[in-house]
C-alpha cells in the first residue's frame, strides 16, 4: 500500500502543481490579451476557479500522509506512548469513516449533475459533472492514505504491545 500511495503522492503534486501553473497562466493570459487588445476572453478568468477543485481535493491524502495538513496539538502533547497511538488511530479511524461517507456523497452529487446534463457557463461549455468529480476522486485518495495510516498505527501498537509483554 506504502508503494500504491507513494506513486498516487508525486502524482497528485505533479497534477496540482500543473493546475497552478494553469491556472497562472490563464489568468496572466488574460490581462495580456486585455492589454493588448482591449478585449479578454471570460473562460481565462473563469477557468481558475473551476479547476481549484481539482487541484485541491486530491491532495487532502498526501498532506494527511505528510503531516501538513491543519491540526490541533492540544492531545498529542499531553499523551504519550500507547496512549498517543490510541489517539492516532482513533483518528485514523474517523478519517476512514468520513472519507467513506464524503466519497459516497461525492459520487451521488456526480451521478446527479451527470443526470442533469447542466454545463458550467463558460465560453468552453464543460459539464458540470467534470468538476463535481474532483470531490470523489480527492476523498477516495484521502481513504487510501488513511486506510494506511491506520494500518501503520495499528501494526505500532500491536509492535509495542508485543514488546511490553
Amino acid at each position: 500500500m506504502r508503494i500504491l500511495n507513494g506513486a498516487l503522492e508525486k502524482l497528485t503534486a505533479v497534477v496540482s502543481s500543473s493546475l497552478a501553473a494553469i491556472m497562472v497562466l490563464a489568468l496572466t493570459g488574460s490581462a495580456v490579451t486585455r492589454y493588448i487588445s482591449g478585449t479578454g476572453y471570460d473562460w481565462f478568468i473563469e477557468l481558475p476557479p473551476a479547476l481549484v477543485p481539482w487541484m485541491v481535493f486530491p491532495l487532502l491524502g498526501p498532506l494527511l500522509r505528510s503531516g501538513s495538513h491543519i491540526q490541533v496539538d492540544l492531545m498529542p502533547t499531553l499523551l504519550e506512548g500507547k496512549a498517543a497511538l490510541w489517539l492516532k488511530l482513533f483518528v485514523y479511524s474517523l478519517m476512514v469513516l468520513g472519507s467513506l461517507i464524503f466519497l459516497q456523497a461525492g459520487n451521488e452529487a456526480v451521478a446527479l449533475f451527470r443526470r442533469l446534463g447542466q454545463l458550467m457557463e463558460l465560453e468552453i461549455e464543460l459539464p458540470i459533472w467534470w468538476m463535481y468529480l474532483a470531490f470523489p476522486t480527492g476523498f477516495f485518495i484521502l481513504l487510501l492514505f488513511s486506510f494506511e495510516l491506520w494500518l501503520e498505527t495499528l501494526r505500532e501498537l500491536t509492535t509495542r504491545e508485543g514488546t511490553a509483554s
